[in-house]
């Protein structure tokens, strides 16, 4: 069994990953007005790809730390991809982070605090 310590951290990189890859989608997405389109895009846009390659990397260091530590404290901890995406998202986006949004995020951040150090 690995620490505790080592777990909430791998699976805060899986989130960041997972975020980074929602943000690939987002900027490459534009103008799939159609399913096909849509898999056109995944099939020959590389930053599509790479988002995908993400995706599927991050499953894979999530399902490392759920085989490490309770269920109840590993999904909790991914939620930290609602505070990345908003941040990413101010940043890479240029998307308004609103006065109540970033009350939003204090509170997801505080409950994964507590939850990161009540186990």
């Amino acid at each position: 069994m690995i620490s505790i310590y080592l777990v909430i951290f791998i699976t805060l990189v899986a989130a960041l990953i997972a975020s980074f890859s929602q943000i690939l989608f987002k900027k490459n997405m534009r103008g799939s007005y159609s399913i096909l389109g849509v898999v056109r895009l995944m099939l020959t846009n590389k930053k599509i790809l790479a988002g995908l390659a993400g995706y599927i990397l991050s499953l894979v260091i999530y399902l490392f730390a759920l085989d490490n530590a309770p269920l109840s404290v590993v999904y909790p901890l991914f939620a930290s991809t609602f505070i990345f995406i908003a941040l990413l998202s101010r940043a890479m986006l240029k998307e308004h982070l609103s006065m109540i949004r970033l009350a939003g995020i204090g509170a997801v951040f505080v409950g994964i605090v507590i939850i990161a150090f009540t186990v």
